[in-house]
């Protein structure tokens, strides 16, 4: 998922610190791999409420819309935490701020899987918010120092690889161990996997003392761009769109398509939005703007055609394929946009990624809960594709105005990218 670049030099064989033993390539690399499966864990807990909607919901007598707040507490506490610990902990060595993030994930997870109430869980959420805007606006940009140089553009992908790793198909393997095992025992698992990823970070990632930390006037000064905020407003409503609707995925496909079990469904999902990544990310580059409406209109055709031919199991699925694929490819157009809006500042484009990001999957959520509580999850089909529509409308609007980037130099060195490449 290259989308975000690093300009450091640093090199794992030219340590942080005087007198540490340079470290071979294969210790670098399962560097690399801890950060990667440091985020998988954390995107994959973020959603897995989704697949188990309506389990956890039926335990403590809950509605559908309020078991939603298991997914909108997280990403509005992502959204404030990811500038707030960015700049806070900016001279603290980053080991330890990532393996205490992944300590707090983990009993997170624990927690969720013993509670008793309702409540306990959602406590359990606010600490997984947290470690969500820590961990991610930390971790996304330490690629430089972990490899070679020449190799940080290939580690930033392996590290962002775990975005739609975790996006698609953390809800339906979650949703296969709580069938087969439980909702509780769900949660234990990511507990168990979060505290294997705290040790391997442990063991093979550096010290890695702060240097040249992000500052709020450099945040506050990216969103007077036009670009930036034009970034915002595309990724807001294609979000929007998004996750309003796939949150409430599980009650529509019970109660609409009346599927007993959804395993099935949502692998195949999961599956098409795998595809969808690799193909978005070769395609923005290049096409940032097409990519992007390509993305956001599939989005609305399988949001608004489900109510219709989502009815039967067939059309669910194809639908279902349409918008995986979409998806699969809708991260990284979003952080290409930001990182382009401001090309020489990627770990504060990241952290705008993050915050916008994360903050609109709690206002989906939250929205479509309030609709299916009030009307059905068919309404929420309808007016999440809605939202898309407008995304397109919206990136046309980019393009019919003629609007142009900044020389985006940086990311054309780490994509291969020729200065004479063309962006439609």
């Amino acid at each position: 998922m290259p989308t975000t670049t690093t300009t450091s030099t640093d090199s794992p064989d030219a340590p942080d610190f005087p007198g540490l033993p340079a470290r071979s390539p294969l210790v670098s690399w399962l560097a690399v791999v801890s950060v990667m499966l440091g985020i998988f864990s954390i995107v994959t807990t973020e959603i897995l409420p989704i697949g188990l909607l309506t389990s956890i919901g039926s335990s403590f007598t809950v509605s559908d819309g309020m078991a939603g707040l298991m997914m909108t507490m997280p990403g509005f506490l992502a959204a404030a935490s990811a500038p707030l610990v960015t700049v806070a902990t900016g001279r603290v060595d980053r080991r330890f701020v990532l393996g205490a993030f992944i300590l707090l994930l983990a009993l997170a997870n624990f927690l969720a899987a013993a509670a008793s109430s309702y409540w306990l869980v959602l406590v359990s959420r606010v600490m997984v918010g947290v470690t969500i805007g820590g961990f991610w606006s930390i971790g996304a940009g330490l690629a430089g120092r972990l490899v070679p140089a020449p190799s940080a553009g290939r580690a930033t992908a392996v590290i962002f690889a775990a975005v739609p790793l975790g996006s698609v198909l953390g809800v339906p393997l979650g949703t296969f161990i709580g069938d087969a095992a439980g909702w509780r025992t769900a949660f234990l698992v990511m507990g168990v996997l979060s505290l294997a990823v705290f040790v391997l970070l442990i063991l093979v990632v550096p010290p890695l003392p702060a240097r040249a930390p992000t500052r709020l006037h450099v945040l506050t000064g990216m969103l007077k761009g036009f670009n930036t905020r034009y970034a915002l407003v595309i990724t807001f409503l294609v979000v929007l769109a998004h996750f309003g609707a796939y949150t409430y995925v599980t009650p529509f496909l019970e109660g609409v398509t009346h599927v007993g079990a959804v395993t099935v469904f949502l692998l195949v999902y999961g599956a098409a939005g795998i595809a969808g990544n690799f193909l978005g990310g070769s395609a923005v580059v290049r096409h940032p703007r097409a990519t992007f409406a390509a993305a956001a209109a599939m989005i609305a055709a399988a949001t608004l055609l489900l109510p219709l031919a989502g009815t039967s199991r067939v059309g669910a699925v194809a639908l279902l394929v349409l918008w995986g694929v979409a998806y699969g490819a809708v991260p990284v157009c979003s952080q290409t946009w930001f990182a382009r809006a401001c090309p020489d500042s990627p770990e504060a484009s990241s952290v705008l990624f993050t915050a916008s990001f994360q903050a609109t999957i709690s206002t989906g959520a939250l929205a479509g809960g309030i609709v299916v509580d009030r009307s059905s999850p068919s309404m929420v089909m309808t007016l999440a594709g809605t939202a898309a529509v407008l995304t397109v409308i919206a990136i046309g609007l980019h393009r019919a105005r003629r609007v142009t980037w900044p020389d985006p130099a940086p990311l054309r060195a780490a994509s291969g990218e020729h200065p004479g490449s063309r962006h439609s």
